[in-house]
């Protein structure tokens, strides 16, 4: 199969690439001439684990190539994927789907021959109708099927994902197009993974509804945590307790400082927005994003009751500014709300992350960037993880201890004990929920 991607972010990049290890002949587009020098070059714009070798790998094997010339790689494509932004649109919350409109009408000028648009952008429910109509006008006599593939990929873990799904999304509309997304996935078909066929409409909720559940797993253990601290109770063993339940299983129950990314928080308000405008208000999921907000500055102020009410004058050392371990995304993560607070506080801030300081330096102003953990701490008041990257999860706590100037910690991802830090030397401890 021939197959062109347009749009090499997270999405469009990890797909392309992953398909054309399936044995699939890829071409992935971008306007961007920088990003696609680099990636010719064999250079990869974003941190993902084994998302290097794996291109490296197929690019050789002469599979897998880059082009800024959309009408290039469309011409002659036996499927055609929609992998540009959709950024949540100021103003009302909805996405903005200017990019994938723009790409659609580009397509269809540029189709020679049948071909099954595909949107795996995260797009809101009528979309994929939209982008056929938008085809149809910049060519109404292009031969075309459009069909909806949500991806489903965890940053951090997006190979391993897209290799071996829960289950593979395809909304279409004709046989002819099922027929093909069936060859796109027939690797996948063949080694008996869930592939569930669909409407469009379905397939655009599913991909929406599924963010959505996540999205509240967390805010509510989030909440459940706050009431922890109130009456006593450890979250963690909470979280073990329901978790061992088949109906609610262990995923997305782990206490924290509320969830961010490129998907939930965006998500999310999408659906909010969707369900306004049909009439059909979602108040369980608008409570969701109001409830996110409010366990960011609940976090600010457990940092500031550590250091007695205020961080003015004091050195705070900040571990993990990434929204999760295994990524460089920086997008809505809780430290975009957390770190300026302290800064606004007075608060002189050290930070340290392995992949987030190249989207950091200029979406957190005013910190001081240091090479590991124990740099950060030196002569610190306080130190708070936030991120439970792997060497975050190991450290020497005597060693971190000594080095501050007072030894409390805020361990918003409850990666240690209060135990582990008296032990350790620590005054003052704080977790989640415990």
């Amino acid at each position: 199969m021939k197959i062109a991607m347009i749009g090499t972010g997270y999405v469009g990049l990890v797909s392309g690439v992953c398909f054309s290890d399936f044995g699939h002949e890829v071409v992935c587009v971008d306007k961007d001439p920088r990003k696609v020098e680099m990636l010719k070059a064999g250079q990869v714009p974003i941190y993902e684990p084994g998302l290097d070798a794996l291109m490296a790998k197929n690019v050789a094997a002469g599979r897998l190539s880059f082009t800024g010339d959309l009408a290039r790689a469309v011409a002659g494509a036996d499927a055609v994927f929609i992998a540009v932004g959709t950024p949540t649109r100021r103003g009302d919350g909805h996405a903005d789907l200017s990019y994938v409109m723009a790409a659609a009408e580009e397509i269809g000028r540029a189709l020679k021959g049948y071909a099954v648009v595909v949107t795996k952008s995260t797009v809101p429910v009528g979309t994929n109708r939209a982008v056929a109509e938008a085809i149809r006008k910049a060519a109404p006599q292009a031969e075309f099927d459009v069909a909806s593939n949500p991806e489903f990929l965890r940053e951090g873990a997006a190979i391993d994902d897209f290799m071996r799904p829960d289950r593979v999304v395809v909304g279409v509309t004709s046989d002819r197009a099922k027929a093909v997304m069936g060859e796109v996935y027939r690797p996948l078909f063949l080694r008996d993974f869930p592939i569930l066929y669909t409407d469009l409409e379905t397939a655009e909720m599913i991909k929406y509804a599924a963010n959505a559940f996540l999205a509240t797993k967390i805010t509510f253990i989030n909440e459940i945590a706050t009431l922890c601290e109130k009456v006593g109770a450890d979250v963690k063993q909470v979280s073990k307790g329901i978790g061992l339940d088949g109906r609610i299983g262990n995923k997305f129950l782990h206490a924290g400082p509320g969830y961010g990314g490129s998907c939930f928080p965006k998500d999310t308000q999408a659906l909010a927005r969707t369900a306004q405008e049909h009439a059909a208000p979602m108040q369980i999921v608008e409570t969701v994003i109001k409830v996110n907000e409010e366990i960011k500055r609940r976090m600010v102020a457990k940092i500031l009751d550590l250091c007695g009410g205020s961080v003015n004058g004091k050195t705070v050392a900040v571990l993990g500014v990434t929204f999760k371990p295994n990524t460089d995304d920086m997008r809505d993560a809780p430290s975009l709300t957390i770190v300026p607070a302290l800064v606004g506080g007075g608060a002189s801030v050290r930070v340290v992350d392995p992949q987030g300081r190249r989207e950091g330096e200029h979406m957190l102003p005013g910190v001081a960037w240091a090479g590991d953990a124990y740099e950060a701490a030196n002569g610190a008041d306080v130190v708070v993880i936030l991120t439970e990257w792997n060497e975050f999860r190991a450290l020497d706590l005597r060693r971190l201890a000594r080095t501050m100037t007072h030894a409390r910690m805020a361990d918003l991802r409850n990666v240690y004990s209060a135990a582990d830090a008296e032990k350790a030397g620590f005054t003052a401890y704080a977790g989640v929920g415990r």
